[in-house]
């Protein structure tokens, strides 16, 4: 029976009953419905709206249906119209009509409100730990791999030699930055909007802070319209996750492309590949794929929610029971791939010996071959010249740079000295880059030091 009957003179058509329904999206917030309800009694009893006898039978019923609904012992009904009204129509069944108090100076519109934050609140937590369990595989990786050179690239073209530590770190930054957003988006969630009731509050005597406390929310929200018609942290929440997605689908792109046969600079487990039903030779990364493929899902949901909200009068208005389908499809879609990447970057075999000799080709110690010209007094710009030129005429007699003798280069510039050659040592070429944010070896290793110490934070 629908909470709204009494106004009606005929049974809603069972037809947009089961389009106006939405349990089967939000029966995942039973325990925040039942946990919000069992706080807004309390407070009701406190204020005396409510006998403190009632509250003890509501407090009761409702912890015995959340431990039945947990145990298997109560399925959710799906022809009910929503999980608050399963809940509720559940609890009066149980103990009468004392159940239906527990609605008091309430409205579904601040219910629904609070169930919603609570359920992200959790939500966000487990995202972050995710993150953090997948940039512990990435620092773990990096620590291994402090001296494991390889070309770093720009437009795809091999432009300087970094190591394989210094790109996965390169991944930590943008997730550790991912973190922030959701620090910042669980702020904004954790904001008591109850006590808004419908649009307009209530004439009731209620204490909101009471229930602030009670389920642990930093603040209350503090207009009654904006209470119930705010959904700025779910869109806050939904950009949050396509920004992990869009990272996750570039690591993916790359992971793809270095464990082809045309890069071969690492390889998958066996574990974390599928064949070919007709190629027996082909071990494919399909996981990467899909994340890259599931990217565009997070980007759809977020789309969706604010073309739904763009135009929305105040307040509450039903269009807004569509939030939940999307933002709890990205909440899926973000976790599940984090969930299976993490293990795949962490079983992956780094093939050294492949990113070295990739690093050897393409003169990507060019550069620093220009900064030797320009340490010693050369112009910049003079240098830069001078070097295209050597690299041109390497390129017609099919030598790498280290391959060019000394006399060859006084040709060039009679700058040159012997030392030249250690200046574009490749592996002397990052061991220079000392800067805070290079790929010198001991620069890469100090920053994995900071980044364990945040993660423990």
């Amino acid at each position: 029976m629908p909470l709204w009957e009494g106004r009606f003179g005929k049974e809603l058509n069972e037809e947009v009953n089961d389009f106006n329904k939405s349990i089967e999206i939000d029966s995942v917030m039973y325990k925040e419905d039942i946990l919000g309800s069992i706080a807004h009694s309390k407070m009701l009893c406190k204020q005396g709206i409510i006998e403190k006898e009632d509250f003890e039978k509501i407090e009761k019923g409702l912890l015995e249906i959340l431990s039945d609904i947990e145990s298997g012992k109560l399925k959710i009904d799906m022809s009910e119209e929503d999980i608050h009204t399963f809940i509720e129509t559940t609890l009066t069944e149980k103990i009468g009509n004392t159940g239906k108090k527990l609605h008091t100076a309430r409205s579904r519109n601040d219910q629904v409100a609070l169930d919603t934050r609570m359920y992200l609140k959790k939500e966000i937590i487990s995202i972050k730990e995710y993150l953090t369990n997948f940039i512990d595989v990435l620092l773990e990786k990096a620590e291994n791999n402090l001296d494991t050179i390889m070309p770093g690239y720009t437009h795809m073209q091999r432009a300087q030699p970094i190591t394989f530590a210094h790109y996965l770190m390169a991944y930590v930054e943008m997730f550790l930055r991912d973190i922030k957003r959701l620090d910042f988006t669980f702020e904004e969630t954790n904001i008591l909007p109850l006590g808004s009731c419908a649009l307009a509050a209530t004439t009731h005597n209620i204490d909101r802070l009471f229930v602030k406390d009670e389920l642990g929310f930093s603040d209350i929200t503090y207009n009654s319209i904006d209470g119930v018609s705010d959904r700025d942290y779910l869109l806050d929440l939904s950009e949050n996750i396509a920004m992990i997605m869009m990272h996750l689908s570039r690591f993916s792109e790359e992971i793809i492309l270095y464990s082809s046969w045309e890069f071969k600079f690492i390889e998958l487990d066996d574990a974390f590949s599928t064949g070919s039903s007709i190629m027996p030779q082909k071990k494919n990364p399909d996981i990467t794929e899909l994340v890259r493929g599931k990217c565009g899902r997070a980007y759809g949901n977020m789309n969706s929610l604010f073309v739904m909200m763009k135009a929305l009068p105040l307040a509450y208005n039903k269009d807004l029971q569509e939030d939940k389908e999307l933002i709890f499809d990205s909440i899926k879609t973000v976790k599940n791939c984090l969930k299976v990447i993490a293990p795949m970057c962490k079983t992956m075999t780094i093939n050294k010996e492949n990113m070295l000799n990739a690093a050897k080709k393409g003169f990507i110690n060019a550069t620093d071959l220009a900064d030797y010209l320009a340490k010693n007094g050369v112009p910049f710009r003079t240098a830069y010249k001078e070097v295209g030129l050597i690299v041109k005429y390497a390129i017609e007699n099919n030598k790498t740079l280290d391959e060019i003798d000394l006399e060859t280069y006084k040709k060039f510039d009679s700058t040159f000295k012997e030392d030249l050659y250690d200046e574009i040592d490749l592996k002397k070429c990052i061991q220079k880059r000392t800067i805070i944010g290079g790929p010198a070896p001991k620069i890469v290793e100090k920053r994995i030091s900071q980044v364990k110490k945040l993660i423990k934070k």
